[in-house]
C-alpha cells in the first residue's frame, strides 16, 4: 500500500502530461475570475476541443471536399486559438478551470460521426458545425462586452471575428451537403 501512495502521484502527473494539460507552476495562487469568466474558459475550451475532434473525424471520413477543407479550416483554426486561451489561463493560474473533456452532447456525436460515412456524415457534421458556431459567437459576444477579466475579454474581442468567419463558412456548406 505505501508503494502505491508513492507510485500514485507520479502516475496522475504523467497521465496529464501526456493527456496534453498543464498544470499551475507551483506556489501561485489561482487567478480571481468572476462567473462569466469561468463560464467562458470553460466553455469556449470545450467547444474549442470538440471543433478540433469532430472535424478531424470528418477530414478523415468524409466524402466531400469541401468538407473535408472546412474540416481542415476547423483544425487549423481551432488549434491555433485553443493554444491562445490556454497560454492566457495558465498564465493567470486559471488552468482548472478549462475542460478536462469535450461537452457531452459533442463526445455522443463524435461516436455517430465514426460509424457515420458519406451524405449522413457531410449533413450531421455540417449541422453541428452551424449550431456551434452560433454558440461560439454569441459566448465570444457576451465575454468581449462584458468580461469581467481584460485579458480574457480582449482574446475573445480577438477571436470573434475569425468565429464569426468560421459561422459564415458552416451556414455556406449546409445546404451544399444536400445537393450532392
Amino acid at each position: 500500500m505505501r508503494t502505491m501512495i508513492k507510485v500514485f502521484p507520479g502516475v496522475v502527473l504523467l497521465m496529464a502530461l501526456s493527456a496534453g494539460a498543464v498544470l499551475p507552476a507551483r506556489g501561485e495562487p489561482p487567478g480571481q475570475v468572476g462567473d462569466q469568466d469561468r463560464r467562458f474558459i470553460f466553455e469556449a475550451s470545450g467547444a474549442g476541443l470538440a471543433e478540433v475532434n469532430l472535424s478531424r473525424i470528418a477530414l478523415k471520413s468524409s466524402m466531400s471536399k469541401d468538407v473535408r477543407d472546412f474540416a481542415q479550416r476547423m483544425i487549423d483554426d481551432h488549434t491555433k486559438g485553443n493554444a491562445e486561451l490556454l497560454d492566457l489561463v495558465n498564465k493567470k493560474g486559471m488552468a482548472t478551470l478549462v475542460a478536462p473533456t469535450m461537452p457531452a452532447p459533442h463526445r455522443m456525436l463524435a461516436e455517430r460521426l465514426t460509424s457515420a460515412r458519406g451524405e449522413e456524415l457531410d449533413r450531421a457534421y455540417a449541422r453541428q458545425m452551424v449550431k456551434d458556431h452560433e454558440d461560439a459567437v454569441k459566448l465570444f459576444e457576451k465575454e468581449a462586452s462584458s468580461g469581467q477579466d481584460a485579458d480574457l475579454k480582449a482574446l475573445a474581442k480577438k477571436m470573434l471575428p475569425t468565429l464569426q468567419k468560421h459561422l459564415e463558412m458552416a451556414r455556406k456548406m449546409e445546404p451544399a451537403k444536400d445537393k450532392k
